[in-house]
């Protein structure tokens, strides 16, 4: 690891974001391994949420895949980008905030990522992500309500 590498470490660490990575993925029931730069792999995640492929929480990268998912090493560069978030904000307040960067991100484009700064950030198309364009907000709102709508009402 570089020297920048370990105070990342010891401030994810310090910061107690890299240990509610490590209690998420232990909840998940996932196996864990070390992984390259001061990263940890938590693979087998069992629990539904979130939906991604995989997710960071300090240096934790979670994901319901196997060890080999992080074999690209665009996906695992992204991640890292997303435990140097979680540094930079002091740990946990990244958590909140990443939630708003999703529902901005939707209502601008319909997609939780295209818009969202902390995907941007970390480079979408590393993650796997394709950029969407920005609709009329109106538009975007009716497309998410949509499907409630027109759901049957119970009995």
């Amino acid at each position: 690891m570089t020297a920048w590498q370990w105070v990342k470490f010891v401030g994810n660490l310090l910061n107690l974001s890299t240990l509610a990575g490590v209690l998420v993925g232990v909840l998940g029931r996932a196996g864990f391994s070390r992984g390259p730069r001061g990263l940890f792999f938590a693979n087998g995640y069992r629990l539904g949420f979130p939906v991604a492929g995989a997710f960071t929480i300090g240096n934790v990268i979670l994901s319901k895949h196997e060890r080999s998912y992080f074999d690209d090493e665009k996906l695992v560069r992204h991640e890292e980008r997303h435990s140097w978030q979680y540094f930079w904000l002091l740990g946990l307040p990244m958590l909140p905030l990443y939630v708003v960067g999703v529902v901005v991100s939707f209502l601008l484009t319909g997609d939780p990522a295209s818009r969202n700064p902390f995907e941007r950030l970390a480079g979408l198309k590393d993650g796997g992500y394709v950029e969407r364009p920005v609709q009329p907000l109106g538009r975007t709102v009716t497309q998410a309500f949509s499907g409630l709508r027109s759901r049957p009402k119970g009995p």
